[in-house]
């Protein structure tokens, strides 16, 4: 399959931002959760002649399709992903003062547990580094809606690329079905945005595709700490629990 016109305009483009990137910023690190707008830039990043090295937080929850994605890589690209874990004592006591499910209790709980098992492997991933680069979009949620190409992460204390802020989700499967992009088995199950197994559903026709992130919360409360200037950026986070359906996993994808 070739890609369209416009499609490769945005191919191209993409491909001299990375380039841009790579060359102002030799140290970058790409991060990846193995969901198709990761997968994409890691296509993308194979074909420059300095890739960046590319990172993973293994969080302990994670799907076994998710991790399976690292030796995917490893196979079609060469690249050797370098997987993060958190501290195994900090997790420990966490789940021993408040059990093993308490991010579903409160806001409060869930963004400490995600801060034990993201943020914390995150920032040792960062450390003395002067870029990274994500594969996060506009489009994805509400949280998201302001989301520069380039801004000043302050939470790490460096600069921090969003290739894709302004590519769509149609645009994003279209390049990667042209370009046999490999992609997540959890996206042909409902899952257009994936994270930790007991954190993520499926989604339902018509909801945003971060809207079985967290589900039970509100809206805008749905980022995990990785990327807390987003909610800065669109308001106060706020909890409401819901209920989880017995048809959330059993949805269509929406790609």
């Amino acid at each position: 399959m070739t890609l369209s016109p416009p499609l490769a305009a945005r191919w191209e483009a993409l491909l001299a931002g990375l380039a841009r990137i790579a060359d102002e910023h030799p140290d970058a690190l790409l991060a990846s959760s193995m969901g198709i707008e990761d997968t994409l830039l890691i296509h993308a990043v194979a074909q420059l002649p300095r890739p960046p090295a590319v990172f993973m937080l293994d969080t302990g929850r994670l799907h076994a399709e998710t991790l399976a994605m690292v030796g995917v890589v490893r196979e079609r690209y060469g690249i050797e992903t370098r997987v993060m874990h958190p501290d195994p004592q900090a997790v420990r006591a966490h789940v021993a003062a408040h059990g093993e499910f308490a991010f579903y209790e409160s806001v409060a709980l869930r963004k400490t547990c995600c801060g034990i098992r993201k943020v914390e492997p995150l920032r040792r991933a960062l450390a003395g580094h002067s870029a990274w680069i994500t594969g996060q979009r506009r489009e994805q949620s509400p949280t998201r809606v302001e989301l520069p190409e380039t801004q000043w992460d302050d939470l790490f204390g460096l600069r921090k690329f969003n290739p894709l802020a302004f590519w769509t989700a149609d645009e994003v499967w279209g390049v990667a079905r042209a370009l046999d992009v490999p992609r997540n088995p959890l996206h042909e199950r409902g899952y257009p945005s994936i994270g930790c197994e007991p954190c993520t559903r499926a989604v339902r026709p018509g909801e945003d595709p971060r809207a079985g992130r967290w589900w039970w919360e509100q809206r805008d409360s749905r980022e995990c700490g990785l990327h807390a200037g987003n909610l800065r950026m669109t308001g106060t986070p706020g909890a409401r629990p819901r209920a989880r359906l017995s048809s959330d996993t059993t949805e269509a994808p929406t790609s």
